[in-house]
């Protein structure tokens, strides 16, 4: 068995709709009532989060501060489009080494994609307040929303 496939196996991970693999970990009993409307939810949630080599993150978005754990294998690189300016930031999640860093944080309502460099990343995700399927859109569902991540960011279109 390879490293990935123990890494499902291991810690029971299942196919996300974005792209990969995950599994949650923690799911807060606490619960927060967010002012825009959308309702109770955890106060927070956390995931892992595993791209094997060829799979990606597609472009997506959470309502929810969602905060990037580096844990294991080859870094991931993690896009956010930056909003009306029409850039895409870049982050390279991994081992704390040149510009590299172990956590990142992509604020609420931004557009992000992500995939691995290498054969694997297994990676965690904590969203506050909690992560519920309600609060999340993939692009590629979203046509206006994808043509313009095609048209300002070709490069990244791969990742719709």
């Amino acid at each position: 068995m390879n490293r990935v496939e123990a890494l499902i196996a291991e810690l029971g991970l299942r196919p996300h709709p974005e792209g990969g693999f995950y599994g949650e970990v923690h799911r807060s009993s606490t619960t927060v009532n967010p002012t825009d409307g959308r309702g109770l939810r955890p106060a927070l949630t956390t995931i892992y989060f595993l791209l094997p080599a060829g799979a990606v993150s597609r472009w997506h978005r959470v309502i929810s501060d969602e905060v990037w754990h580096f844990y294991e294998g080859a870094a991931l690189d993690l896009w956010m489009a930056a909003g009306e300016n029409g850039r895409a930031d870049h982050c390279r999640l991994g081992p704390l080494e040149g510009d590299q860093r172990p956590t990142w944080t992509v604020p609420a309502g931004r557009w992000q994609a992500a995939r691995s460099t290498g054969a694997f990343t297994l990676v965690g995700c904590t969203v506050g307040p909690g992560f519920d399927f309600r609060d999340f859109e993939l692009a590629s569902d979203q046509p206006a929303a994808a043509a313009v991540l095609r048209a300002r960011h070709p490069e990244l279109a791969g990742l719709l």
